[in-house]
């Protein structure tokens, strides 16, 4: 048979607990608004993955489409390009990459990058300079038709964002 001051301790450790306990809760009901308005609103996470469609975009044609407030280059190569570009020696690249490492395989035909210089982030032009592919006006990197650099003071290749087909004709960016 447990005594008075055991009975009394158990009460009291239970007490000690429960109050713990709210405390807690309490603690957490007041702290997650706070941690949760620093995620981004709606409308950017509406943002985070576009579905883009390449219907009407013909053989060596490109087009420019707003994702994450980027621009990125859709060119739909022609297979002149694709040949140039895979005739690459890697060992002339400053910043290596295959034209297969940059486009997926089934649609090598179509190029889609972030449309901003990697030296400073000025917006390339296209199908210009010397190796037809895009030409940074702002100090003069110039880039092939796989986006790879070739000169200037770019240090790396047009970036790729992240994107899969959906179907033939049906991308999905982010």
């Amino acid at each position: 048979m447990a005594t008075q001051a055991e009975h009394q301790s158990t009460r009291r450790d239970f007490l000690f607990v429960a109050t713990g306990a709210v405390g807690a809760v309490g603690v957490g009901a007041v702290v997650w608004p706070l941690i949760n308005q620093m995620n981004p609103d709606a409308s950017t996470l509406a943002l985070a993955s576009i579905e883009f469609s390449l219907v009407g975009i013909e053989v060596g044609q490109s087009v420019t489409i707003l994702w994450r407030g980027l621009p990125v280059f859709v060119r739909n190569r022609t297979p002149k390009e694709i040949e140039e570009a895979k005739a690459v020696p890697l060992s002339e690249l400053k910043d290596p990459a295959t034209d297969e490492e940059r486009t997926k395989e089934g649609h090598e035909n179509w190029l889609i990058m972030i449309a901003n210089c990697t030296h400073l982030g000025c917006i390339p032009v296209g199908e210009s300079g010397e190796y037809d592919g895009w030409f940074c006006p702002c100090h003069g990197s110039v880039y092939d038709t796989a986006g790879r650099i070739r000169k200037g003071p770019a240090p790396k290749n047009l970036v790729l964002p992240p994107y899969e087909f959906i179907s033939d004709t049906l991308i999905k960016i982010g």
